[in-house]
């Protein structure tokens, strides 16, 4: 098993210290109702931060792309493109430090996720069974991902599939929508109308920073004790993941498209990794896809570590092609 950088993770996470003494991540939850829980609980361990230690953010600012010129062309967004209405870009040098935002456009309230340890970026309707929902970092991981809570129930949901774990909500499965990682660079010349996300304000974060320098390319994900990805793949390696399917970046890259299972997946160049460099602009170049159905409409999916992908659908399929 490898080891983090001494530095890499401390900024973001201040975690060694607190999983050493062995918090109890169900501590602190009077609201929650764990008998409910769908999920093995010893599983759940604290990622080193309390309750909202991570903040998420709620209805961020949004600026003309035109206007923001601070970001680096390589630096990667998350993409969300509404019929309607004008195309808005999520920094990932913002959400690598807040990893959820509430947000609403006409009338339409969605939550933009990024959990780092898993590189798992994911855009959810928020309205669940009638009531719109808003959604907090609880500070606990399960397989390395971000557990989620929402502020009206303090239910639990894992932010990998999108799934309540514990609480009211145990069982309830949140729609995903399309959203996908590009560069800069790419929005700006897809969009050029379109709006991106302003840095926040009242925290104090090192935005474009990268708290978990050389992450992706260590030999182990952080704090996670589970299964190695089978067909020799790294753990850390990125995969795409649509429905319980999953193809290696390593691939996509080599050939550049592929159109299977009623998917056409592409690859291309251009954007930057969030989690090699000290500064995120610099990261390596790990490229960019869109996952398109037979009709050219863009679909949901992920793009995430292929340890992730191997512990939340351990019977899932791996495209491997030949």
């Amino acid at each position: 098993m490898g080891h983090l950088k001494p530095l890499a993770l401390a900024a973001a996470l201040l975690a060694a210290p607190a999983v050493a003494q062995g918090i109890d991540p169900t501590a602190g939850w009077p609201n929650t109702d764990f008998s409910t829980a769908i999920v093995d609980l010893s599983e759940v361990r604290s990622g080193g931060v309390p309750r909202d230690g991570i903040p998420a953010l709620d209805m961020p600012r949004m600026i003309d792309a035109a206007r923001e010129d601070g970001l680096a062309g390589a630096e990667p967004v998350l993409t969300v493109a509404f019929e309607g209405t004008a195309a808005r870009a999520y920094p990932l040098r913002y959400l690598t430090w807040h990893e959820i935002v509430n947000d609403e456009v006409g009338g339409f309230p969605f939550a933009v996720t990024y959990c780092p340890l898993c590189n798992s970026a994911m855009v959810f309707d928020r309205r669940v069974g009638g009531e719109v929902l808003s959604f907090g970092v609880s500070g606990n991981l399960r397989h390395s991902d971000m557990i989620m809570f929402d502020r009206q129930t303090e239910s639990w949901w894992q932010q990998a599939v999108g799934e309540g774990i514990v609480g009211v909500h145990a069982g309830t499965e949140l729609v995903q929508l399309p959203g996908w990682l590009e560069s800069w660079e790419s929005f700006r010349a897809a969009y050029p109308d379109g709006v991106v996300m302003a840095e926040p304000r009242g925290f104090r974060r090192p935005y474009g920073r990268n708290p978990y320098v050389g992450y992706d390319t260590e030999n182990w994900p952080f704090l996670y004790s589970g299964e190695e990805p089978p067909h020799g793949i790294s753990p850390l390696a990125r995969v795409v993941r649509v429905g319980d399917r999953a193809w290696t970046l390593e691939r996509l890259s080599q050939v550049g498209e592929v159109t299977e299972a009623g998917v056409t997946i592409t690859w291309e160049a251009g954007a930057a990794s969030a989690l090699d460099a000290a500064r995120i602009a610099d990261g390596r170049d790990v490229g960019q896809i869109r996952v398109r159905n037979a009709a050219g409409q863009d679909l949901p999916h992920d793009v995430m570590f292929a340890f992730a992908f191997h512990a939340f659908w351990p019977d899932g399929t791996w495209m491997l092609g030949g």
